[in-house]
């Protein structure tokens, strides 16, 4: 008897698996009192850790010739700080017949945070794009939401953000943009060991975004907010985000198209400027919503699986383009393999 044939790879994420994994020890085994102190100290030091890794890890020269390609680096801005937050406020009408109005809030704010680092540059690649482009695209996107991302919730969330002030900027400041800094100051020193053991590295990233998993929700389960979410409320959502992604992936492809972009920019531009960060976007949460982060960040969450899965379909589509001129080629391939690309 023959055996049934099995994928190759499962069509679910593993860390999509690992996350939800988190928020179920969440749901039965929350922090509670002083294990809650502990583990919200312990997710800020660990998203502090994980920034200090994107500094060290980007070439400063890479990011200075980076500037040269401003249009790109713009068209990537307005479609993570201009185009997603117009569509997160033409989904208002969907409330209350489709999304409650803590859905809706974490919709919202889904689509102010900034883009992904590493994604875009492993999809970019694997599309045969321009993939300094990329980095340098994902790497000034994180970097400009740490103050562009509290400016729009205070101006488009009001009180659903928990009251934005001064001092919800600064810690955000001090969380990500202090470590980044510092990372890109002792690049020199620490880069070639950050290089060597990306491997091992790796798993501090995502052990630092599941520790702020963990936290966020269990201080959801302690102001005990679950009770605001249905079923049939997430499959809307998930039908709302499908529609959404899917805009975002037309209009960056078709948009830079129209705007003279090359094909190599334009792969660079679908897959930076089509995304949104769950690394950059947890910590930012905790730090607006409070109790209710845990709520504000699940549509993200599911966005973030969404846009891995998809895009991993699409890159692969684009790899099959025809071969590139010469021109292109040579101005993609010497930094397809760059170490920076490689650790991310």
């Amino acid at each position: 008897m023959r055996r049934p044939h099995l994928p190759a790879r499962l069509p679910v994420d593993p860390y999509i698996l690992a996350l939800l994994g988190t928020v179920g020890l969440a749901a039965l085994l929350p922090a509670r009192g002083q294990a809650a102190t502990v583990a919200d100290g312990a997710s800020t030091a660990a998203v502090a850790l994980l920034f200090f890794l994107y500094g060290a890890r980007l070439s400063t020269r890479e990011a200075l010739d980076g500037l040269r390609h401003w249009r790109l680096h713009l068209t990537v801005l307005a479609c993570t700080f201009l185009l997603f937050p117009l569509l997160g406020l033409a989904a208002r009408g969907l409330v209350p017949t489709l999304l409650t109005p803590p859905l809706y809030s974490g919709l919202l704010f889904l689509c102010l945070v900034p883009s992904t680092i590493q994604s875009s540059i492993a999809f970019t690649s694997m599309a045969r794009g321009n993939v300094p482009a990329a980095i340098c695209a994902g790497s000034f996107s994180s970097l400009a939401g740490i103050l562009i991302t509290p400016l729009l919730a205070a101006a488009l969330l009001g009180s659903s953000a928990g009251g934005f002030s001064l001092d919800s900027l600064f810690k955000i400041v001090l969380q990500l943009l202090l470590p980044f800094l510092l990372g890109q100051g002792l690049r020199r020193w620490v880069g070639g060991f950050l290089v060597r053991n990306k491997k091992v590295l790796g798993h501090v990233d995502r052990g630092s975004i599941l520790l702020v998993v963990y936290a966020a929700f269990s201080a959801g389960m302690a102001a005990g907010i679950w009770h605001q979410v249905s079923v049939p409320r997430l499959g809307a959502l998930l039908a709302v985000e499908a529609v959404l992604l899917a805009v975002m992936l037309l209009v960056s492809w078709y948009g830079a198209g129209r705007l003279g972009f090359g094909r190599a920019d334009r792969v660079a531009i679908q897959f930076a400027g089509s995304k949104k960060s769950l690394a950059a976007g947890l910590p930012m949460a905790s730090v607006l919503f409070g109790a209710q982060a845990s709520l504000a960040v699940l549509p993200l969450m599911l966005f973030h699986q969404m846009q891995l899965m998809v895009c991993a379909i699409l890159a692969r589509r684009r790899a099959q383009d025809p071969e590139l001129p010469v021109a292109h080629v040579a101005e993609v391939s010497p930094t397809a393999q760059h170490p920076v690309a490689r650790a991310r």
